[in-house]
């Protein structure tokens, strides 16, 4: 008769649950590892349109206004458009130059990959979602409320993780306006800002920031809840496929009440850091007080 060493396999009972753990480690590991590789797939894509619109926030206007009219005849001036902008900066940089200021935002797209799967491995969402046992998708606000804060959580860490990033990223694409390079490179960056602003200057606006951000993700999440319980009907054979566009277009309209948040953080972040003349300065400090002031 076989002992359970034989039985197993000579493995040992014990070994199993080991090897188990292993392997879920394993494709935890491969799975953050394709967030990342994808995250970055979506950055570096996705950069020329953020380069050229800091730029517009920053009020580097190189392209005289357009004469056109509108659909009622009245003839108005058009500032350039996103690819009238791009072709400006490939004609003076060339086509990399539509890449200034990647590797940071990289960077930091890596780094909230893995404070987020971290901090959801530290706090469950489990833990904040088992409240309210309401059927089909008719959850309560206080689940909602609940899942919202889970979030936000995991949104505030990761904008804190990240945001010295985000500010050089910003610093090394607004020197396109002055053709300057005080900030070349990753490790250069840090090392000026640090002698220059000390800790501080790695967080500057980092507040508005996550401010937006946590107003977008509130706003979003209770305009959706609401929407999806009392507005949708069941009735409707389309009511499901209304309810999972829901979000995104929460999402599209609260973004453009928490679009002057973002603004000042990026204005901030270029204010006063070593760059450009008096005149781009002041187009700053202008830009930023009015958005204050609204």
């Amino acid at each position: 008769m076989g002992t359970p060493e034989n039985l197993s396999g000579g493995t040992g009972g014990r070994r199993e649950p080991l090897r188990f753990d292993q392997d879920a480690s394993a494709t935890a590991v491969d799975m953050d590892t394709a967030i990342v590789l994808l995250g970055a797939g979506v950055t570096a894509i996705t950069h020329p349109l953020l380069y050229v619109k800091l730029l517009i926030q920053i009020g580097h206007e190189p392209l005289t206004p357009t004469v056109g009219t509108t659909m009622f005849g009245r003839k108005v001036l058009y500032l350039p458009g996103f690819f009238s902008y791009a072709q400006h900066i490939v004609r003076v940089d060339g086509k990399m130059g539509l890449f200034r200021g990647l590797s940071p935002r990289i960077m930091s797209s890596a780094i909230s990959t893995m404070v987020r799967s971290k901090v959801k491995q530290a706090v469950p969402a489990e833990q904040a979602e088992h409240v309210s046992n309401r059927d089909g998708l008719k959850t309560s606000l206080r689940k909602v409320m609940k899942e919202t804060s889970h979030e936000m959580v995991i949104q505030c860490l990761s904008r804190i993780a990240t945001h010295p990033f985000h500010v050089i990223s910003v610093r090394c694409m607004a020197q396109f306006v002055g053709r300057e390079v005080e900030y070349r490179g990753l490790f250069s960056s840090i090392t000026k800002i640090f002698n220059d602003e000390g800790i501080g200057g790695f967080f500057v606006g980092v507040v508005p920031h996550v401010l937006g951000e946590v107003i977008f993700l509130w706003c979003c999440n209770l305009l959706a809840h609401f929407i999806n319980t009392y507005a949708v009907d069941d009735n409707f054979s389309q009511a499901p496929a209304v309810r999972s566009y829901t979000k995104f277009v929460m999402g599209i309209a609260v973004s453009v009440l928490t679009y002057p948040f973002m603004l000042v953080a990026d204005l901030m972040a270029v204010n006063n850091c070593g760059l450009m003349d008096t005149s781009w300065k002041n187009t700053i400090v202008t830009r930023w007080q009015t958005c204050c002031s609204c």
